[in-house]
């Protein structure tokens, strides 16, 4: 765990802000790239990672302080402007409403523009997810897996008095009482998401049903996500076996199965 990477003087850097400054500064400089070679204005990129970044902040943090409610109301101030809370879902769904805003104010098409962004979606969200590795945020059940790790500074950390605490669904059968391993999911989903980016970036050339590489993108990472789920910390709601986060997950899967079957015609786009 890093979760200052240095200090300056009174200026400190937290390896969290980093991450996500090296996630939207990797997708705007893509993204730049992507729109002058389709003969887009280029300055369009700026307006759209940033009103991206604001989105899906806002919409990260929110879905955070929902899923963690019961740890809000134990420490308001604390979870609030605590480092974590990069939650892929809430950041997804706040980003694209911050996108759509400026495509509609610049009259573009939305499915056109949803297929450029796919790939860098995914690759904001797994260069993100760094920073949660070295900030000690939203890793996994405990494991005797030899690459599991301990984080003894993490948001919480992983002591069997904070899981009994925080995390009481967890079963601690057969664990020692003291530090624990947890699988380092955010490791897991880094790997998992600069693979799902490399195969949509490949991809990006060869769309020719408008939306189809958003739509792919969808069912991916809802995957990815659905699956990591089963080894996280969340509570699981639905039946006592899935978290809302795998609810979500799968309604992207749904979505983005539909529209791959029955596509938008060429002409038509999406209203968001």
């Amino acid at each position: 765990m890093i979760p200052i990477l240095f200090k300056i003087g009174p200026l400190t850097i937290y390896s969290y802000g980093a991450a996500l400054v090296v996630a939207f500064y990797t997708t705007y400089f893509l993204l730049s790239r992507e729109l002058k070679r389709l003969n887009y204005d280029e300055k369009l990129a700026s307006d759209m990672i940033f009103a991206a970044a604001v989105g899906g902040i806002l919409g990260s943090k929110l879905y955070y302080l929902i899923e963690n409610y019961d740890r809000v109301i134990e420490d308001p101030t604390g979870m609030i402007f605590s480092g974590s809370g990069l939650v892929f879902l809430g950041g997804l769904m706040g980003g694209t409403l911050g996108v759509t805003h400026i495509l509609k104010k610049n009259n573009l098409p939305w499915l056109v523009f949803a297929d450029i962004v796919a790939p860098l979606l995914i690759l904001g969200y797994a260069i993100g997810r760094v920073g949660c590795l070295l900030v000690g945020d939203d890793y996994g059940l405990p494991t005797h897996l030899p690459w599991g790790l301990t984080f003894k500074d993490g948001l919480p950390p992983t002591s069997t008095h904070n899981f009994a605490l925080y995390y009481p669904w967890v079963d601690l059968t057969g664990f020692e009482p003291g530090w624990l391993k947890v699988h380092p999911t955010q490791l897991y989903e880094t790997l998992s998401g600069l693979a799902i980016f490399a195969f949509l970036w490949m991809r990006r050339n060869q769309v020719k049903v408008v939306g189809s590489l958003f739509f792919t993108y969808l069912i991916m990472a809802g995957l990815e996500r659905f699956l990591v789920e089963f080894i996280r910390t969340n509570d699981k709601y639905l039946l006592n076996l899935f978290s809302g986060a795998q609810v979500i997950s799968l309604g992207m899967i749904i979505i983005g199965t539909y529209f791959l079957i029955y596509p938008f015609k060429q002409d038509e786009d999406f209203e968001v």
